[in-house]
């Protein structure tokens, strides 16, 4: 496979105002997880580009299809011999996608996290990048505005049940720390992860990588050359007739 180096972004994680940290390792956490990505994988439709494509027309700017797999004339998955459909669940979707497609290094001296999406089409890497980015976000945003909003519910609630000043104006301040959390949260288009630098379509290919191939595959057949040199010379000098000295 001739692969194309994906989208690169970097990332920042930004608090919002208390357990800033705690909420990018766990953005990160989701980012990777099983249950994200499926999503993600079923809300943008990548099912056939990660598992029933052979290549990238560079010309035409689209899917070269496997047409063992996958019928795109009846959009539909194929069956294999025994007559099982070949259509791929989440869990093999999601296991390509993590193993062959996205990497996420972090920094730990600068906090930064760099999202890496590896596609043989250029433009999908930077694509599928942006989008991971944006979904992540978003995610952690409703995620947190939905807690939020259920936290202010249940603190009205018993501010409702009480009388004593003094407890009421501690509810009042955990609603209002509530309140603001859901200000922030809808306030940023960016809400844990900041975008540093943003994907763009890679230039340069990231694998393979041909001059490292071109050596390996030298050495191995100089290798390989020396010792059927060897092993033919062994194998004559084990055949030799014997000879007898005559007087």
């Amino acid at each position: 496979m001739s692969g194309q180096l994906g989208g690169l972004a970097s990332l920042a994680g930004i608090s919002l105002g208390g357990g800033g940290s705690n909420q990018t390792a766990m953005a990160k956490a989701v980012l990777q997880s099983r249950a994200f990505l499926a999503g993600f994988i079923d809300r943008h439709n990548l099912s056939i580009p990660l598992m029933a494509t052979e290549a990238w027309d560079m010309e035409n700017g689209k899917w070269v299809i496997n047409r063992e797999v996958y019928n795109p004339e009846a959009s539909e998955w194929l069956t294999d011999e025994e007559g099982e459909s070949l259509k791929p669940t989440d869990w093999d979707m999601v296991k390509i996608f993590k193993g062959g497609y996205l990497s996420l290094t972090n920094d730990e001296e600068t906090g930064m996290v760099t999202l890496n999406i590896k596609s043989q089409s250029p433009p999908v890497a930077k694509e599928w990048a942006e989008k991971l980015v944006h979904d992540i976000n978003e995610h952690m945003r409703e995620q947190d505005v939905k807690e939020a909003e259920a936290r202010i519910a249940y603190l009205e609630g018993k501010l409702q049940e009480t009388n004593i000043a003094g407890m009421q104006k501690v509810f009042y301040q955990l609603i209002e720390s509530e309140t603001r959390t859901v200000m922030l949260a809808n306030a940023q288009d960016e809400y844990i992860f900041k975008t540093v630098d943003p994907a763009v379509v890679p230039q340069e290919k990231s694998e393979p990588k041909r001059a490292l191939i071109a050596i390996v595959a030298t050495m191995l057949g100089g290798m390989l050359g020396v010792f059927t040199v060897f092993v033919i010379a062994f194998i004559r000098s084990g055949k030799a007739p014997a000879t007898e000295e005559k007087k």
